[in-house]
């Protein structure tokens, strides 16, 4: 005699845990996960602890449950991984839910936002002997609030800004806790941005009165550089 499934299950998820019911996992008749759930519970792998186990990625499955309990899709603000998402969604065959992946990218509102550093080369005693490509000391971000928190998350920092309005205002006082300026490429690229456009200055090459422990040679070589990336 087949062994039948309980009406609640205890699931292990590529190593993360779920509690769940049976109704739930069998939500869309036509989903691999209705098909595994409707077998015999003897074929499904389970751990020590005797969870059943299903060798996906554990930290999305929680919106593949979302989904199936009331067949609609939530993300949180400046979610990045849509991509992934939707190859859990192909995997366990769920139709709505990449529907609801699509609606999401078409959805995604058009706009600008503008990256900018400041940075210079960085010497070592010897000069140019020892000279690395580029030193950071801040990521700007400039564009509608919303825009910009939606694309970088909690990567985000807003410094001092007198003008606390709603989401739609524009600000150029954000700039980002992280020091590599590829991240904020990528995370652009990742929400369908493109690059229309940058500029940047010349190094500083005239001595000026430096502040107390700013080296003579890689202020020199101080510059700055924009780029201008939209979204249609």
């Amino acid at each position: 005699m087949s062994e039948t499934f309980p009406a609640l299950l205890e699931l292990n998820v590529g190593g993360v845990h779920y509690s769940t019911s049976l109704k739930t996992l069998r939500a869309d008749e036509d989903s691999r996960l209705a098909e595994i759930f409707t077998g015999s519970a003897g074929d499904v792998e389970k751990d020590a602890k005797g969870r059943y186990f299903l060798d996906r990625d554990g930290v999305l499955f929680r919106y593949i449950l979302d989904y199936l309990r009331d067949g609609t899709l939530t993300l949180p603000d400046g979610f990045r991984e849509n991509d992934r998402l939707r190859r859990e969604a192909e995997h366990f065959r769920l139709g709505g839910l990449l529907k609801c992946l699509s609606g999401l990218s078409e959805a995604r509102p058009s706009g600008c936002i503008t990256v900018g550093y400041r940075g210079s080369f960085q010497f070592g005693k010897d000069g140019l002997a020892d000279v690395k490509f580029r030193k950071l000391s801040r990521i700007l971000v400039c564009g509608r609030v919303a825009l910009c928190r939606d694309v970088f998350g909690d990567t985000l920092n807003e410094s001092r800004d007198p003008d606390h309005g709603g989401p739609d205002r524009y600000t150029s006082r954000f700039f980002l806790k992280h020091c590599f300026i590829e991240q904020a490429f990528d995370m652009l690229q990742d929400q369908g941005f493109r690059l229309a456009g940058s500029c940047g200055s010349g190094t500083a090459g005239a001595a000026t009165e430096l502040k107390p422990g700013v080296d003579v040679e890689e202020n020199r070589w101080n510059h700055y550089n924009e780029f201008v990336f939209i979204r249609d």
